[in-house]
């Protein structure tokens, strides 16, 4: 399952919008309400799931 599959599965009521946008390069970003949570580039590789959850679950 995709980190997209697993977060919409997972927060399914709590999520009114999920954007994906392309990019290059290696930038690989999630923000949460406009704030970044993980950066790809600054921790060198993509994030578990777990960690994009526990960001989700501070903000609810």
């Amino acid at each position: 399952m995709s980190l997209t599959q697993q977060l919409l599965s997972t927060f399914k009521q709590g999520i009114a919008e999920f954007t994906l946008l392309p990019s290059d390069g290696g930038k690989f970003e999630i923000k949460i309400d406009g704030d970044l949570v993980y950066s790809k580039l600054a921790a060198g590789s993509f994030p578990d799931a777990s960690i994009i959850e526990g960001e989700i679950r501070k903000r609810q």
